[in-house]
């Protein structure tokens, strides 16, 4: 049976819980913006560097640069950006299944990179053969130094031939609300890569030229496409987490608030229902000594 004493017991607590989900949904929205103007900062720098690799393919002539390799062709890696903090509900489980998914399309996975420790755990539940793990940035200043060793990683397998392919999968945020899964195929930059260019309308009508010497231009442009993939995925990764963290504590936040309202109310009602017993017997012991003879 409740008493006063622990319904306020009740209520301290869910008050304590409402604190945290207050500030965590605050740290939540905050990151959100941070992580989501950089991704607008990323699309416009992207666009750039597509711009340039379009122009210089309509000039120039680039080799496949996946030739010269011993590596197999159905040598396949696949990075996968998941998340090592709670309360952010199937954002690694969809991945996962999206991945598996991926397997009729990439059937011959040789190796899987995670950024993440759940992420990695999930995908060997799944038999995938996990090689390499990263730590999850936990800011967009950290982004750039995982990036920059998950290509010295990417540059060694190639160069020893033990991958050739490679593909990122990551959580990209919804316009309106929500994530999706995507991918997207970082290497090799062969002519099918060449290719995915010739659709890229030049924005003038003046003719781009490539200045300077057109390997170095071409060497500085591929540098920077990979950066930014990598780059881009991880901080849309990082923004998806946040805002699957934000719904979660909104959700939760909600529920606090019910059952705060819920509890008092019978808090209300259990001392109104104690004052009324009290005032009863105070009436009755009055009435009891008034009927008493004298």
């Amino acid at each position: 049976m409740e008493t006063l004493e622990s319904l306020r017991a009740k209520l301290e607590s869910a008050g304590d819980i409402d604190s945290v989900v207050k500030t965590m949904k605050a740290v939540a929205a905050s990151n959100i913006g941070q992580f989501e103007r950089s991704v607008a900062a990323l699309g416009d720098y992207y666009r750039t560097i597509t711009l340039g690799l379009a122009a210089y393919f309509r000039t120039e002539k680039w080799k496949d640069l996946s030739e010269g390799t011993n590596s197999e062709i159905n040598s396949i890696g696949i990075i996968v950006f998941g998340s090592d903090q709670g309360l952010v509900g199937r954002f690694n489980d969809s991945l996962t299944e999206f991945v598996t998914q991926s397997k009729k399309e990439l059937p011959s996975v040789k190796e899987v990179w995670a950024v993440g420790e759940r992420i990695m755990l999930l995908m060997k539940d799944e038999g995938f053969n996990c090689t390499r793990l990263f730590a999850v940035p936990n800011g967009v200043e950290a982004i750039t130094a995982m990036v920059g060793e998950i290509l010295l990683k990417a540059q060694e397998s190639i160069e020893r031939g033990e991958l050739k392919t490679f593909f990122i999968f990551h959580n990209q945020p919804k316009k309106v609300a929500g994530f999706v899964p995507v991918k997207q195929r970082l290497l090799p930059l062969d002519e099918k890569w060449q290719q995915e260019f010739e659709p890229v309308e030049w924005p003038t009508k003046k003719l781009p030229q490539v200045v300077g010497n057109s390997e170095t231009v071409m060497m500085a442009l591929i540098r920077e496409f990979l950066f930014v993939s990598l780059f881009r995925a991880c901080a849309e990764s990082l923004a998806s987490e946040n805002a699957s963290r934000l719904n979660s504590m909104q959700r939760a936040e909600k529920n606090i608030e019910e059952l705060l309202d819920e509890l008092h109310h019978s808090f209300h009602r259990l001392r109104q229902s104690t004052i009324d017993e009290e005032l009863f017997d105070v009436v009755a012991g009055f009435e009891a000594l008034r009927q008493s003879p004298k």
